[in-house]
């Protein structure tokens, strides 16, 4: 029945119809239209309980989460973390959900957690972060029986006899040459004899050589050896073709430079050479103010050099998003009418990450987890994406999922993958959260 309809049944009865120039219905009428309203008050009714019991239970979810939730001021935040000595704090802010970072000076290595978050209950997660001096001969990085002196940021090796280098992995064989003197004047006496070169160069030099009864003993400095036929003259090994590729591995792990009596390594730009004289150690060009980002650009670190990444939150129809953090975008409220809004992404986090070339599989790269539920299921999934296809999600518990690396990649390159973790109530949707991170590829392996 039509709400005209009810009006007029209304009308009718209360004798005033003569202002719509219509007639009242029967009583049989009246009766079947006073039925149909009732129906519809009924229906209304149901409708109406339905929609309150909902809300009841919504209401009393909520109440549910805060009464776990110890109440607190506006404005109460943890406990400042010191700074560990020898070492630096990422972070200023206290308040529940922000994180603070520890990193170490060279020399030094983390004990504790490197990454803390201030909790609801104003507690951080983790344990108290402290830089130990990194025992640097742990390793045993003397080979060939040479000894250990550790030192801060660094180490010593005391090479055992016929070893050299800064890791006692180059041989110094010492070449010798003998010569029969016939000479009768000089029979049953030792004297020494100089081997004059007319010009010396770098990689030549003269042997040392001596007499004894009637013999000569030609012997070089490390690094040279016997040039041939000629015991006067010691010319220069070059270890980086000739031990290079040794039993005991390469002598660089990039590039090997041949010097007058031994060798040198060296490194790609944005490397610098490290302690053991043989590797190379990324320079950080975001921590040592070595970059040209501008203020509104996000300076990151990458194997061999830098990138100035501008994060920006996104612009679409019907929805709107703020910036809460460097990193951050979420969603403004939604108006009760927008549907098209209510399903976008509740936040949209922007994260950044540095990998070698060719780095081993599988293995977890990433982890992307919920501080807090008010559904009772979540789902994880990676989006379509340049890269997908060397990605894959797992769950290591019921609120944490895992960015699994699949298989290596070759470097230099950068990708992109989209994780998004779906928020569940009775199997529907109520909520997504965008999990953005770049991944830049050095093309080195180290």
């Amino acid at each position: 029945m039509s709400e005209l309809g009810i009006i007029l049944l209304i009308l009718c009865i209360g004798q005033i119809h003569s202002t719509y120039g219509q007639e009242c219905p029967s009583t049989q009428e009246l009766q079947i239209s006073l039925r149909q309203a009732q129906k519809l008050l009924a229906s209304h009714e149901a409708s109406y309980l339905q929609s309150l019991r909902s809300l009841k239970r919504k209401i009393s979810q909520l109440q549910n989460s805060t009464a776990r939730m110890p109440s607190r001021p506006g404005d109460a935040s943890c406990p400042k973390l010191d700074t560990p000595v020898n070492g630096r704090k990422l972070g200023k802010v206290l308040l529940p959900g922000h994180e603070v970072h520890f990193l170490c000076d060279p020399g030094y290595e983390l004990v504790g957690s490197e990454t803390r978050q201030c909790k609801d209950t104003l507690t951080w997660s983790g344990q108290q972060a402290v830089c130990k001096e990194r025992n640097e001969c742990a390793s045993s990085p003397c080979a060939n029986g040479g000894s250990c002196t550790d030192e801060v940021n660094g180490f010593t090796c005391v090479c055992a006899r016929g070893w050299a280098g800064p890791t006692c992995q180059s041989p110094t064989p010492t070449f010798f040459a003998t010569t029969t003197n016939i000479s009768a004047s000089t029979s049953g006496a030792a004297a020494a004899t100089t081997f004059p070169l007319t010009t010396l160069l770098p990689f030549v030099q003269p042997s040392k050589c001596s007499q004894v009864q009637g013999t000569t003993h030609c012997s070089c400095e490390a690094g040279y050896t016997i040039s041939g036929r000629d015991t006067s003259i010691c010319t220069d090994i070059d270890e980086c073709e000739v031990f290079h590729n040794g039993p005991a591995g390469r002598l660089c792990v990039h590039a090997c430079v041949n010097t007058p009596g031994g060798y040198r390594c060296s490194c790609p730009a944005g490397y610098q050479v490290s302690r053991d004289g043989r590797s190379c150690r990324d320079i950080d060009e975001c921590a040592t103010r070595q970059n040209n980002c501008t203020r509104d650009r996000l300076c990151v670190n990458t194997y061999g050099g830098f990138q100035c990444v501008k994060v920006e939150c996104p612009r679409t129809r019907n929805v709107t998003y703020a910036k809460t953090s460097p990193t951050r975008c979420e969603r403004n409220p939604c108006p009760v009418d927008n549907k098209a809004c209510s399903q976008a992404p509740v936040s949209i986090s922007y994260h950044h990450m540095s990998v070698v070339s060719n780095l081993s599989a599988p293995r977890v790269l990433f982890r992307v987890s919920a501080l807090r539920m008010i559904g009772d299921a979540l789902r994880f999934a990676v989006l379509e994406s340049r890269g997908r296809r060397h990605f894959s999600i797992q769950r290591s518990d019921r609120q944490t999922g895992e960015l699994l690396l699949l298989s290596p990649i070759q470097g230099p390159d950068t990708l992109e993958v989209e994780v998004e973790m779906s928020e569940l109530e009775k199997r529907e949707l109520i909520g997504r959260y965008i999990t953005k991170i770049t991944f830049f590829i050095s093309q080195y392996e180290f």
